[in-house]
């Protein structure tokens, strides 16, 4: 109980120091981009119905999902502990090919070119 109670306490104080030391080595005084609403480059004053281009929208949906493959791939090595792990292993080999697919087409139509 006595070490549990020391862990606790030492954790605790391991804390207050580290938070004091962060505020002790914060910057105080930052420039006028840091204090600025937006740090992204644009300018906050302008209008905000500017138009953006449609390639941008493309690779953000091509990003998702790819992102969304790789997070359904993520348990795949576990299916070699199921009673049929060829089957799981044709599925995902499928998924895999036919994304290959659609991202060898988008690319010879120039779907990821930037510059035209």
């Amino acid at each position: 109980m006595n070490m549990i109670l020391f862990m606790i306490t030492l954790s605790l104080a391991l804390s207050i120091v580290l938070t004091a030391l962060n505020f002790w080595l914060a910057q105080m005084n930052p420039d006028s981009e840091k204090l600025s609403p937006y740090e992204c480059g644009f300018d906050p004053l302008g209008s905000a119905r500017l138009p953006f281009s449609i390639r941008f929208f493309l690779v953000a949906i091509l990003f998702l999902l790819f992102d969304l493959e790789i997070a359904l791939l993520l348990p795949l090595p576990w299916a070699t502990q199921l009673q049929y792990p060829a089957i799981t292993l044709i599925w995902a080999s499928a998924l895999i090919l036919l994304l290959t697919l659609g991202l060898i087409y988008e690319w010879t139509q120039g779907g990821l070119e930037w510059a035209e």
